[in-house]
């Protein structure tokens, strides 16, 4: 652990000193979300929300349950992106307990955000299990890409095409968002290619060697990352009843994925609603699409967080009775037969 410390002399006199971005991302981050939320709420008593209660009580429960198995599907999908970390790493952790690790993470991470979820909550679960930050950050990294290199390639193919357009308040023209598309899949097919040109090459970073997945891996982690993401613009289809064309559905979900990442409020509250309703307005009435917004937020976020919190429990039980001190072998070393 000195090992940092001597490496880099001067990386704890600079961390004591925190440049002008830091100091002033400590509080712009937190005044735009308030902004945010302020101006969704000014403008929330211009839902129509009755119009999404009655919409709410009309959903078919065979259709709620299928959607339901959608989300499930997802999330389960999701779960497999640490064992592609784990591949990557070696480390020795069990795959079904990597993969618990990984969708207690993701409820954690869509309801609280992703300090909570996709950080402190899987690197507690993990040390719990025996590995050291190194390889838990390069799990997490991998776990990052990996979600959205498949987000790049469906965005920018979706965008690129000029499904959706952007809504005016954006200030942002027709050709740029297209422009933005096609650099998104650049991008996704950049990665790939630096993965497989890297060919075991690795870098030092703070006196840590990382390494690119194989390629491989790489094709593995955007077929993953594009099915998941297929998935959960499968299941917002479903709930508007598909009277909105599948791949308009998924470009709305995905532009909304994106502003919500970008605004720092848990499970991006509000956010979501806004965006189908900016870009679906004319499509629907503003109770049917308030109505699957709400409905998708309940199946896909708050129902898995009770499983989340379950599983949580469970890891944690399991971690006190099977005490393990599993180091994982070096990326670098070649495994033994």
């Amino acid at each position: 652990m000195n090992q940092d410390a001597t490496t880099l002399p001067a990386a704890g006199q600079l961390a004591g000193r925190p440049s002008l971005w830091r100091r002033c991302r400590r509080w712009l981050l937190p005044l735009l979300g308030l902004a945010v939320l302020g101006l969704l709420l000014s403008h929330a008593h211009k839902v129509d929300w009755a119009g999404a209660w009655e919409a709410l009580r009309r959903y078919p429960a065979m259709l709620l349950l299928g959607v339901w198995g959608v989300a499930t599907a997802s999330h389960a999908l999701y779960g497999c992106y640490d064992l592609i970390g784990r591949r990557h790493t070696r480390h020795r952790v069990p795959r079904w307990r990597s993969w618990a690790i990984a969708v207690t993470s993701y409820a954690f991470n869509l309801n609280l955000g992703s300090l909570v979820g996709g950080i402190a909550l899987r690197a507690r679960l993990y040390a719990r299990a025996g590995l050291d930050e190194a390889v838990v950050a390069q799990i997490v990294g991998v776990s990052l890409a990996t979600n959205w290199l498949g987000y790049g390639l469906l965005a920018g193919g979706l965008f690129a095409a000029g499904i959706i357009t952007p809504p005016r308040q954006a200030n942002i023209g027709v050709d740029a968002f297209r422009a933005l598309g096609v650099l998104m899949i650049l991008l996704a097919a950049a990665y790939v290619v630096a993965c497989a040109l890297s060919r075991g090459r690795q870098w030092q970073l703070r006196g840590r060697r990382l390494r690119l997945p194989s390629a491989q891996l790489a094709l593995v982690q955007l077929t993953l990352s594009t099915a998941n993401w297929a998935l959960m613009g499968c299941a917002m289809y479903l709930l508007l009843g598909r009277q909105v064309p599948y791949a308009t559905t998924l470009s709305v979900l995905l532009a909304a994925s994106i502003v919500g990442v970008i605004t720092p409020i848990p499970a991006g509250l509000g956010v979501l609603e806004a965006v189908f309703l900016a870009l679906l307005s004319g499509t629907l009435r503003q109770g049917v699409l308030m109505g699957a917004v709400l409905a998708y937020r309940a199946l896909y976020y708050l129902l898995p967080l009770g499983g989340g919190v379950m599983l949580y429990l469970l890891l944690e039980r399991y971690a006190a009775s099977h005490p393990q001190n599993m180091e994982a072998d070096p990326p670098w070393r070649a495994p033994t037969r």
